[in-house]
This record gives structure tokens, C-alpha cells and sequence, in this order.
């Protein structure tokens, strides 16, 4: 877990203290694990990565690659960088690894017109393609091998904080509330909170010209 009083702490569920406590250079608003890699992003655009095989270790600390503040973070499902999404409306594609023809890059996403929205949620599929919710209520599916929007959905016309894939996939689940982007002053009391499932086909979410080797 992380928090505003910039400490990053690892638990056992089976004990009340932290097994272990990490300072981070700023406050966490965000992080994700896979595998064996950590990401964090903190307040002053920060994005430390960890070895988290045994005893955890910094693996390496970086500015991020976009300029407004960081809003989320996923690690890649291969573990060979992650995805940030910032207050601004971009997506950052980072690399800590190389790897053969592909390259870091940003994108703009979640902007109708002149608005710009923030980007809540990044969530990767199994196939490595991922997802984007965002304050202004649409769901959107990427693919950054191929550098595409996959499937844009309608705006439900309310903000969507949060969203994630099942492990097989082929469920994805997002909610919508009020994501306090524009303060208390905008909330609105009995707005719903709810929560969308959407069953996903695979020719919605596969890498453009990726063929399954599945028999029928």
C-alpha cells in the first residue's frame, strides 16, 4: 500500500504491522503490481520501479514522461515497463527494458473538443492490449504494440473511476461516481453509484492481425 505520508508498505494479512516500510520521495497517487515488478507514481511526477522477488529493491527512479500530474499506473503483463495516465488526458508507454522495435511513446485520450479529461484507470488485458476509463465516462480499448484505438465506447455521461479485466479476460467491469476532480462543490448528493459488466469479444480487445491458434 501506498499513501499521502509517502510511505510504501508491504503486509502480511496474518499480522497488524507492516512487514516491511519504504520512504518514496513524494506522496503515492498510484501503483500497481505484476509479477515481480512495482510501479509507483508519486506527487512531483516521480515513477519508481521495484524488484519485489524476496526482499524488495529499487530497481530504477525516473521523471514521468508527461507533464501534468499522474493520475494511475499499470505495469505491463509482460513486465517489461508500464503505462501512466495523467489529470491531462495522455497516456504515457514506457519501456525499462529494451525491446526490439518498440519504443517509448505518449498519446492524447479522454478529450472532447476543447475539454480535456483526466485518465482514471489503465487496465491490461491477458493479450497485452489494455483499456482506459476517464472523467469523461467513456471506456476505451488500446492497443500500444500497434499504437491504435481498438473500440471506443459511448460516454455514459458520468465520470468512471476505476476498471479492470477478469483473469481470462473476456469480462470487463467499470464503475461510475463522482471522482472529486472538480471538488466538493460538484457533488451531487443521490447521484448513483454503479457498477457496468461488459462480456468482451475477442475481436474487440486482440492485437490488430494477432491470429489464436484455437481449434473448433
Amino acid at each position: 500500500s501506498g499513501g499521502w505520508d509517502k510511505k510504501l508498505k508491504f503486509w502480511d494479512a496474518r499480522q497488524p504491522n507492516p512487514a516491511l516500510q519504504i520512504d518514496l520521495p513524494e506522496r503515492c497517487y498510484a501503483l500497481d503490481v505484476r509479477g515481480n515488478l512495482m510501479v509507483v507514481a508519486t506527487a512531483g511526477r516521480h515513477i519508481i520501479s521495484y524488484n519485489v522477488q524476496g526482499q524488495p529493491t529499487e530497481h530504477s527512479r525516473k521523471e514521468s514522461p508527461l507533464k501534468f500530474q499522474s493520475r494511475c499506473i499499470a505495469a505491463f503483463p509482460d513486465m517489461t515497463g508500464f503505462a501512466v495516465g495523467s489529470i491531462e488526458g495522455r497516456v504515457g508507454i514506457h519501456y525499462l527494458q529494451k525491446v526490439a522495435g518498440k519504443d517509448s511513446f505518449a498519446f492524447k485520450c479522454h478529450r472532447q473538443d476543447t475539454n480535456v479529461f483526466s485518465v482514471n484507470q489503465i487496465a491490461f488485458h491477458p493479450f497485452g492490449t489494455f483499456a482506459t476509463v476517464g472523467g469523461d465516462g467513456v471506456v476505451n480499448f488500446w492497443d500500444k504494440d500497434n499504437k491504435q484505438r481498438l473500440k471506443g465506447f459511448p460516454s455514459i455521461n458520468r465520470t468512471i473511476p476505476c476498471a479492470s479485466f477478469n483473469a481470462q479476460g473476456n469480462m470487463f467491469a467499470y464503475a461510475s461516481s463522482y471522482d472529486w476532480s472538480k471538488g466538493s462543490s460538484f457533488y451531487a448528493q443521490g447521484q448513483p453509484n454503479e457498477i457496468f459488466l461488459h462480456y468482451v469479444a475477442e475481436d474487440e480487445i486482440k492485437p490488430k492481425g494477432k491470429k489464436t491458434g484455437g481449434r473448433r
